[in-house]
């Protein structure tokens, strides 16, 4: 298993940029892919980003592409998000996500369902004012 804290979120003007990070600890970090996911009020949880086991090949949502970097440092065992250009709407409460299959099922489809997930942090709270 593998626990996750969120931390880093915030409140933000529209164009500003803020960082979150997600501390992991318990089984090995580099055994997963991760994920960033995001929920606003009223709405589903939705992909944001993800991102591979030890390349690190970064896989995004398309409202973000070009604004947002997922990245991780597996000596560190933290996941990382940094969100530039920050739009009214990317309010929301923001989860990683440790992905529970093996590397051959992480394709397109997989790796953007929340349920593909096993280990979810708390959130981190992120509001972007216009």
């Amino acid at each position: 298993q593998v626990q996750l804290i969120e931390s880093g979120g915030g409140l933000v003007q529209a164009g500003g940029s803020l960082r979150v990070s997600c501390a992991a600890s318990g089984r090995t970090f580099s055994s997963y892919a991760m994920g960033w996911f995001r929920q606003a009020p009223g709405k589903e949880r939705e992909f944001v980003a993800s991102i591979t086991w030890r390349a690190g090949i970064p896989y995004y949502e398309d409202s973000v592409k070009g604004r947002f970097t997922i990245s991780r440092d597996n000596a560190k065992n933290t996941l990382y998000l940094q969100m530039n250009t920050l739009k009214p709407e990317d309010t929301a409460v923001y989860y990683c996500a440790a992905y529970s299959g093996p590397p051959g099922s992480f394709t397109t489809v997989t790796r953007s369902r929340p349920a593909s997930y096993a280990y979810w942090g708390q959130g981190t709270q992120v509001t972007v004012s216009s």
